[in-house]
């Protein structure tokens, strides 16, 4: 009797090596990894949180799985908080899995070496009710994700195994102050610390200004430029900013703050200086110019542009109301 329980005991071991040594083989070589598509500082209910999903295969052999249109039948992100408890699904990723409707998709097949990627955004998997700092694991399943009801009511993948990521640390943090035109404020990326205006001279604000575009710190860029001035420069807006409540002048802010950064307005406010060099500043105590000699590397040649930029003081800070532009050319 003894010699039959601990054959049976190493029948269950035999089998479950097999189970998982089948499980290995059929994802061996081929890797889920996941990385933030934009890695900033994330504020609650304000912003994307996109997320890039790649595939690849490093395996000996092609390997298929089915891409939903909905991408929700085909990926999941379980996100934790750091006290391991499971952070809620998104109420629009519960309604979108449980109406009744066809799930179009296609089939991707990649072969050795190959990858593909796409981009997630994880407002539309789970919701993030408070800030705070999470664990990000993406799930794939291969055969598209099916929502059964099994004997606990839970619901349930597809029989094809899962191929589950690595794990990102994310930080999510309360809604920022806002200044008093509606527009956040702003954290300096690497120290976490509120980024203000200082007292500077006209040219120093320039010089900032121009070095923030430099590196792509938009958040420094809009530091030392009055929006509103900058808005009613075109007498249309001016118009429309006159008839405009406070919720729709904070609107007109935010709108056109998202346009330059778009590229979308003010062709010559947006573009990139390789390099520039200060000619002249003048000013007194209420208003002043910064003329700029700005070049701009075109890959076979440079265009020089000559901007003045127009600056007031304004409790205290220097800020840029507008600005004029003079083509020179090419070099």
């Amino acid at each position: 009797m003894k010699l039959k329980y601990i054959n049976f005991r190493f029948l269950l071991l035999f089998l479950l090596i097999l189970t998982c040594g089948q499980v290995l083989f059929a994802n061996n070589g081929v890797e889920l990894s996941i990385r933030f598509y934009d890695r900033r500082i994330y504020f609650l209910n304000s912003d994307n949180i996109l997320v890039q999903v790649t595939v690849t295969n490093n395996s000996p052999h092609p390997y298929r799985f089915r891409l939903a249109e909905d991408r929700v039948f085909s990926i999941d992100f379980n996100v934790r908080t750091t006290t391991n408890r499971s952070v809620e699904a998104a109420n629009s990723l519960l309604r979108r899995r449980t109406q009744s409707q066809q799930v179009f998709f296609r089939d991707i097949i990649l072969e050795t070496g190959e990858s593909f990627s796409f981009v997630e955004n994880l407002w539309d998997y789970s919701n993030f009710a408070q800030s705070g700092a999470y664990v990000v694991q993406a799930v794939l399943y291969p055969d598209l994700y099916q929502e059964r009801q099994a004997s606990m009511g839970q619901p349930i993948a597809s029989t094809s195994q899962p191929l589950t990521s690595n794990f990102l640390s994310l930080s999510i943090r309360p809604r920022p102050l806002s200044e008093p035109g509606g527009i956040p404020l702003e954290l300096h990326e690497e120290t976490n610390a509120l980024i203000v205006a200082e007292r500077i001279p006209p040219d120093e604000v320039i010089n900032f200004l121009l070095t923030a575009r430099q590196r792509g710190q938009w958040e420094r860029f809009f530091l030392y430029l009055d929006l509103e001035a900058m808005i009613t420069r075109d007498p249309a807006r001016a118009r429309r900013w006159t008839a405009e409540s406070a919720e729709g002048r904070a609107e007109m802010l935010r709108r056109y703050r998202q346009d330059l950064q778009n590229a979308e307005i003010e062709g010559d406010l947006y573009l990139i200086p390789s390099r520039f060099e200060m000619e002249r500043t003048v000013y007194n105590n209420n208003s002043g110019t910064v003329t700029v000699m700005q070049y701009f590397d075109m890959g076979n040649f440079t265009q020089l542009k000559r901007y003045v930029w127009y600056l007031e003081r304004k409790n205290d800070i220097w800020m840029v109301v507008d600005y004029s532009v003079t083509n020179l050319g090419t070099e």
